[in-house]
């Protein structure tokens, strides 16, 4: 086993023991920072396996903007902090669903490659990568722009107690309220 090999192992440790934790954690602000620790050993690992260009991405775009955005949603939404209890559900099934994907998961890639070697192709390079992103994919990237960007519009509006709520005081300054009690009396 060389270097390489045992830091792969030791960030994919990483990186599971993470994930296990963002979806055991009772606390929604841990489970955000135990994202951010997952997301960057995967980045890690990225880095390990000479992809410097994808772990950069993985670095802004995941842990820079899609964790602060569900932070600043949490944040914003006034959503409780800390261990919820009634949320609380029995963890049996969906380990157990979980387990049976990732072992079908298996299967499926031992029996497509059957063990065998797999041949690489050409590395790939920033330009040929920006080309690809901003010519042929160009629609999807800015449809997920948008898609932030309502996600963030949606958080601040429920977060603010005073838009969609119906003030009594405000209605009966139009004389529609007074109108009609003017009427039935």
């Amino acid at each position: 086993m060389t270097g390489v090999d045992a830091l792969l192992l030791a960030l994919g440790a990483l990186t599971v023991g993470s994930a296990v934790l963002v979806v055991t954690t009772k606390h929604l602000v841990r489970a955000g920072l135990y994202l951010v620790v997952c997301l960057g050993a995967v980045a890690g690992v990225y880095l390990v396996l000479t992809a410097e260009l994808v772990a950069w991405v993985q670095v802004l775009i995941y842990v820079g903007a899609v964790v602060v955005l569900l932070l600043f949603a949490v944040m914003l939404t006034r959503a409780p902090v800390g261990a919820s209890d009634d949320l609380d559900r029995p963890g049996w099934p969906a380990a157990l669903i979980g387990g049976g994907a990732g072992l079908g998961l298996a299967a499926l890639l031992v029996d497509a490659y059957r063990w065998t070697a797999v041949e690489l192709p050409e590395a790939g390079s920033a330009e040929r990568i920006g080309e690809q992103v901003f010519g042929s994919w160009v629609l999807p990237f800015e449809l997920l722009s948008v898609l932030l960007l309502a996600a963030l519009v949606g958080a601040i509006v429920l977060s603010r107690p005073d838009i969609g709520s119906e003030d009594p005081d405000r209605s009966a300054g139009d004389g529609s309220a007074t109108g009609d009690q003017g009427r039935s009396r």
